[in-house]
């Protein structure tokens, strides 16, 4: 792909903003017409069930490892040179983060970026939830959340001043992670067969993954042709979300891939709700729902960006690459969302049995 006679046309930033964009468009209708959710996938697991919702979630795992580790054996995209990989993670992040996010997004009923899509259907819950969660991400990154962020980061970071990289660390051949991603994805298919999922579900869910990796691609080629730094991301809403809050509230904004990321997803589900029909506004069911919803969201909002990104951000994005830290997130946000499942609303289930 050459990005050269764009950037000579429109610039380096607006490509930037405009490789975002189009991923977003496509992970936005693949994310709203499979329904993926790591919320909803973790709730099942922890009620003993291997429904739709976790064939989904495996799915979009799996084929996300395949195209990015696909991408990364032909040359078409280097992780090393990743932002994630690049920088130093937090264990303690990862942990601590992934606990609260897991916590939260059980009660917000939608991790950051199923907020986002449900909001583009016209879910009025989803866009407040998902407000409140762009504000809290961006007091963790730079306001009044900042210094205890920073603080619980610096407890246990990866030495080296990179990630680690889980398949050097563990002396594993390059290709094992793609043979990973093929092994998880045939595990995926013989769920969602016993499932019944049909052929669509399974080519949306595949195409979230397809977004994932579509990014690293896009962003990896634009470092390779621009004169000025560029970073090299993917997908991942907890600051790109901030970013994009800040680009509309600050009088001198600056484009980049968050920043057309957010719309793009946005924009991307919407028609896919439009032209399936399936927009309708949605609201709090009571005061309740309410409170637990804005509760969820600010502790997502925090430990997302304590974690080093959000269920997608870290879960798939980070997971694709084989961040260390992007894994352990993960595997927190699992242990806290089930545990929440568990002690709040099947709790709640077994009172009114």
């Amino acid at each position: 792909m050459d990005l050269v006679p764009l950037i000579e046309r429109i610039g380096e930033s607006p490509t930037a903003a405009l490789l975002g964009l189009i991923t977003g468009l496509v992970f936005g209708v693949a994310a709203q017409r499979s329904r993926f959710c790591l919320r909803a996938a973790t709730v099942e697991f922890a009620r003993g069930q291997m429904g739709p919702r976790m064939a989904v979630w495996l799915l979009t795992f799996s084929t996300a490892l395949v195209w990015v580790q696909g991408a990364q054996h032909f040359g078409l995209f280097n992780s090393a040179d990743a932002r994630m990989m690049a920088v130093a993670g937090s264990w303690s992040g990862a942990v601590i983060g992934g606990l609260l996010f897991g916590v939260g997004m059980v009660l917000a009923r939608g991790c950051s970026g199923r907020l986002l899509v449900l909001a583009a259907s016209g879910n009025l819950r989803a866009i407040v939830s998902g407000l409140i969660f762009a504000v809290v991400a961006q007091m963790s990154l730079h306001g009044l959340f900042a210094p205890l962020r920073d603080s619980l980061a610096r407890l246990w970071v990866t030495p080296g001043g990179r990630n680690v990289d889980l398949l050097a660390a563990l002396h594993l051949p390059e290709i094992s992670g793609l043979f990973l991603g093929l092994v998880l994805a045939a595990l995926a298919l013989i769920v969602s067969f016993r499932n019944g999922i049909s052929v669509r579900t399974l080519v949306f869910a595949s195409g979230v993954g397809f977004a994932v990796a579509l990014g690293w691609v896009l962003t990896y080629t634009l470092t390779q042709v621009a004169f000025e730094p560029q970073t090299v991301t993917s997908v991942t809403f907890s600051g790109p979300s901030a970013n994009t809050l800040m680009y509309f509230l600050t009088s001198n904004p600056m484009l980049e891939f968050d920043v057309g990321l957010v719309p793009g997803v946005f924009i991307g589900a919407f028609l896919s709700a439009m032209l399936s029909r399936e927009f309708k506004f949605e609201g709090f069911e009571n005061a309740g729902n309410m409170r637990r919803a804005m509760t969820g969201a600010v502790l997502m909002g925090f430990g997302a960006m304590l974690a080093g990104g959000c269920a997608i951000g870290a879960g798939v994005t980070g997971g694709s690459i084989f961040a260390g830290t992007a894994w352990l997130a993960l595997f927190c946000m699992w242990v806290g969302a089930m545990l929440t499942d568990f002690i709040v609303d099947q709790a709640g289930q077994r009172a009114l049995a």
